[in-house]
């Protein structure tokens, strides 16, 4: 495995109530964070318009237990 890319930067920022809740969906669909939707998005955009990006900074997408449903008999 290789050497993971330490998280130490703090962005803030502000949305309106419309966009939060796309973004929320957005990563609720991919399994991701906030955040890590936002890394994804980023380097997206960064790949699509010729900007350099690393290969190992790319966010891997979260797996998500499927939740135990109870079955009747």
């Amino acid at each position: 495995m290789g050497d993971i890319e330490r998280k130490t930067e703090t962005v803030n920022l502000r949305l309106s109530p419309r966009m939060k809740e796309l973004l929320r969906t957005a990563a609720e669909r991919e399994h991701r964070t906030l955040s890590n939707m936002i890394e994804a998005l980023v380097l997206d955009y960064c790949e699509s318009r010729g900007i350099a990006v690393a290969q190992d900074v790319r966010p891997a997408s979260r797996t998500r237990k499927k939740p135990v449903t109870a079955t009747r008999r």
